[in-house]
C-alpha cells in the first residue's frame, strides 16, 4: 500500500465544490507542465484519494478539452499518487478504459497518462451535455485498483445549423396581429455556453421574434405578427432568421423565412400523383385521351372548386395537347410526330377558388411508328456519259434518309429492271450509281433508271426516284453504203452536168459523227473520171457528153466519210453504163461509095431465081437496134 501523509486538508468522499476546484487546479498545473512547483499539494491530495479509494469511495478526476492532438497530456499519475515511475513499473501498473476502445495510454517510465487519439466530444457523447470517460489504474503486485475519470470539455467548433436553408410559411392575410407562428429550430452540436443561445430576426415591418424555452432548456423562436398582412399589397415577404451560440468567438447560422400571404383559404389542392407518365404512339387521332390529372381540395364552395391550367409548358406542347380546365383531361389536339419531338413535359397547375394552387408534371413519351417513307436526295448527277465509258464509272451520288427510328428507319436500296447500272453504298447512307457493263448509244441512247428505297418496318414503306442518264455518242461506227455496187446509165450525147442518180450511206452515230460526206477516190495514173459526186447528198453527175462508140461503161470508187475525229469511212463502186443513140449513118464498104466507075456484075444465062448476083458490104457503128439496115 501507498504511504499516506495527510495535510490540513478537509476531504469528503463526495464531489464537493471545493474538491472540484482542487482537482481542476491540479489538472491545470499538470496540463501546463507547472506541476513541480505544486507537487506537495498534489501529493497530499492524491495520496488521500488513493487511501480512500481502497474503500471504493474516491476517484481520480481530470479534465481535457476536446479536439486536442493525439498523445495529448492528461495527467502525471506517478506524481499524483506520490510514487516514482520505477514503482509503477515494478508494480506493473497499466490503465484500462471502460468499454472496448482504449482511449488512454500510461507510460510506465514517466508515469504520464496521455490520450491515444484526438477526442471529439460530439462523437463520444452525442446525446449528453457532459462527457465523462472512465478508466482504471490496475496494479498487479500487490493487486490494487484505482478508478479515474476524464471530463472531455466542449470547445466551440460547431455553428448552429437550421434543418433547411429556407422555411416557407403560408399565412392567411386575415391573420390578426399577435398571431404566433413557430419556426424550425437550429441545432448546435456544442453544449453549454458554446451551444445555441439566441435567435434574431432581420429588420422588417410586419413581424417580430419571440423566444422561449422547452422543458429540456432548448430555446425556440416564434414569429409574432405585428401588422396586418395584405396579399394584394405584398403577396410575399422574405425574412432573415439568425441563430447565435455563446462561444468565443461566437458562431452563427442563418435561414431564409419566406412568408407567402394567401387568401382566406386553409386547404390547398393535392394531386393524386406528382408525376404522370404516359406513353403515346405518334399520329394518334385527334381528341385521343392522353391522361386525366386530378387534384382534391377538402375546402367547400369556391375554395374547393379546382381549375386546371398549363404552366411552364412550351408553346409547341400547348399546340399539341388540350387541357380541359374543369375535368383535368388532357387530349391530343395536334399531330404528334416522333421525329420532331420524342418527349413532352407539361406542368399542370390546379388552383382553387381562393387562389391556392398545386402543381404536377405530365411526361408524355411519343412512340415511333413507321409513318415516314425513305427519302432519296440526289446530290450529284452526270447528265451525260460517253458510250465508251468503262465499267464502274460513277454516274450519280445520292443519299437516303428515313426519319423513323429502329427497324422503321432501317433501309435498303435497289434498281428496278435490267439496266447496265449498279448501286454501291459508300458512307452515312450515301450510294453511288455506277455503270456495270459496256454501253452502246446506238442500241440505247438514254436510260430512265428507277431507284427504290424501302424500310424494314412491319408495314414496309418505300419511295422511288427516277434518274435520266443520257448516253453521248462517240465515233465508233463507220458509214455504211446501202449498196456495195451502184449501177447507173446515161444516154450518149448527154448534156453536161446531167444528174444520173445518187449514192447513199448511213451512219448510226449521232451529230457530227453521223454527218456523211461523199467523194470520189482518185486513182493515180487514171484520167479524171467523167462523173462527180455531190459531197453533201451523194448525187451523181456526168460532167460532159459521152460517146457510146468511145466509152460504153466505166467504174469509179466512191468514199463516204463521217465527221468524227478521227473520221471513219466506207467505199462503194459506182458503175456507169453508156446507152447508144442512133447518131451514126451506115458506111458503104463495097462497092466503095467514092468510086467513079459504075459497078457491074455478070449473070449467067441459066441463073435461076435467088441466084446471087452481087454482095453489098456496109458498116453501122451504132449498137442495139441501130445496126439493122434495110436496102432497096
Amino acid at each position: 500500500m501507498f504511504p499516506v501523509a495527510v495535510a490540513d486538508l478537509a476531504v469528503s468522499t463526495h464531489n464537493t465544490e471545493e474538491n472540484q476546484k482542487l482537482r481542476m487546479k491540479s489538472w491545470r498545473l499538470s496540463a501546463g507542465k507547472r506541476y513541480p512547483e505544486q507537487r506537495s499539494r498534489q501529493v497530499i491530495l492524491f495520496i488521500l484519494c488513493v487511501c480512500v479509494c481502497q474503500s471504493g469511495t474516491v476517484t481520480l478526476r481530470y479534465s481535457l478539452a476536446e479536439e486536442m492532438e493525439r498523445d495529448s497530456f492528461v495527467a502525471n499519475i506517478a506524481n499524483d499518487l506520490g510514487v516514482s515511475p520505477s514503482q509503477l513499473a515494478a508494480r506493473k501498473a497499466r490503465v484500462v478504459s471502460e468499454g472496448n476502445e482504449q482511449l488512454f495510454r500510461l507510460n510506465q517510465n514517466t508515469g504520464v497518462l496521455t490520450a491515444k487519439e484526438s477526442l471529439n466530444r460530439e462523437e463520444i457523447c452525442p446525446q449528453s451535455d457532459t462527457c465523462t470517460l472512465f478508466f482504471k489504474i490496475f496494479f498487479e503486485n500487490p493487486l490494487q485498483l484505482i478508478r479515474g475519470e476524464v471530463e472531455v470539455r466542449d470547445v466551440n467548433d460547431n455553428s448552429p445549423v437550421f434543418p433547411e436553408k429556407e422555411m416557407v410559411l403560408e399565412i392567411l392575410e386575415t391573420a390578426s396581429p399577435g398571431s404566433r407562428f413557430p419556426l424550425e429550430s437550429a441545432q448546435d452540436k456544442d453544449v453549454g455556453s458554446n451551444g445555441l443561445q439566441n435567435y434574431s430576426l432581420g429588420s422588417n415591418s410586419h413581424f417580430s421574434l419571440a423566444l422561449g424555452k422547452r422543458k429540456g432548456g432548448a430555446k425556440y423562436a416564434e414569429l409574432v405578427l405585428e401588422r396586418q398582412l395584405d396579399r394584394e399589397e405584398q403577396p410575399e415577404l422574405n425574412l432573415l432568421l439568425i441563430a447565435n451560440d455563446g462561444g468565443s468567438p461566437p458562431r452563427s447560422g442563418t435561414a431564409q423565412v419566406r412568408i407567402v400571404v394567401v387568401d382566406a383559404n386553409d386547404n390547398i389542392p393535392v394531386f393524386g400523383q406528382e408525376v404522370y407518365e404516359v406513353r403515346l404512339a405518334e399520329n394518334g387521332p385527334p381528341e385521343q385521351l392522353v391522361v386525366r390529372v386530378a387534384a382534391a381540395d377538402p375546402d367547400e364552395g369556391s375554395y374547393g372548386k379546382v381549375r386546371y391550367t398549363f404552366t411552364q409548358t412550351s408553346e409547341r406542347s400547348r399546340q399539341l395537347f388540350e387541357l380541359n380546365s374543369a375535368t383535368g383531361e388532357i387530349r391530343v389536339a395536334g399531330k404528334l410526330d416522333f421525329e420532331e419531338t420524342q418527349n413532352h413535359e407539361m406542368v399542370v397547375r390546379a388552383t382553387d377558388g381562393g387562389g391556392l394552387s398545386a402543381h404536377c408534371k405530365v411526361q408524355v413519351e411519343v412512340l415511333d411508328v413507321n409513318d415516314n417513307a425513305p427519302e432519296i436526295a440526289l446530290t450529284s448527277l452526270t447528265a451525260s456519259i460517253p458510250e465508251d465509258a468503262p465499267p464502274r464509272t460513277v454516274v450519280a451520288l445520292f443519299s437516303v434518309r428515313d426519319r423513323d427510328s429502329g427497324d422503321n428507319g432501317r433501309m435498303e436500296c435497289a434498281i428496278d429492271g435490267d439496266v447496265p447500272f449498279s448501286l454501291t453504298p459508300t458512307f452515312d447512307n450515301y450510294y453511288e450509281l455506277r455503270t456495270n457493263a459496256a454501253l452502246d448509244r446506238e442500241r440505247t441512247a438514254q436510260y430512265n433508271i428507277t431507284i427504290t428505297a424501302i424500310d424494314w418496318g412491319t408495314t414496309r414503306l418505300s419511295s422511288r426516284e427516277s434518274i435520266f442518264v443520257q448516253i453521248s455518242d462517240v465515233n465508233d461506227n463507220p458509214p455504211e453504203f446501202t449498196q456495195e455496187i451502184y449501177t447507173m446509165s446515161v444516154t450518149e450525147n448527154n448534156i453536161p452536168m446531167l444528174r444520173i442518180g445518187s449514192v447513199n450511206a448511213t451512219d448510226t452515230d449521232a451529230g457530227e459523227n453521223a454527218r456523211v460526206r461523199y467523194a470520189l477516190v482518185r486513182q493515180e495514173g487514171n484520167e479524171q473520171p467523167d462523173v462527180s459526186v455531190n459531197s453533201e447528198n451523194g448525187d451523181v453527175y456526168i460532167l460532159r457528153p459521152l460517146d457510146y462508140e468511145e466509152v460504153r461503161t466505166f467504174e469509179v470508187t466512191v468514199r463516204a466519210a463521217d465527221g468524227g475525229s478521227p473520221p471513219l469511212s466506207a467505199q462503194a463502186v459506182l458503175r456507169v453504163m453508156v446507152r447508144d443513140e442512133n447518131d451514126n449513118a451506115p458506111v458503104m464498104l463495097h462497092p466503095p461509095p467514092d468510086s467513079s466507075a459504075v459497078a457491074g456484075e455478070l449473070v449467067p444465062r441459066w441463073a435461076q431465081a435467088a441466084h446471087l448476083v452481087a454482095k453489098v458490104v456496109e458498116l453501122n457503128v451504132n449498137s442495139d437496134q441501130n445496126p439493122w439496115l434495110t436496102h432497096q
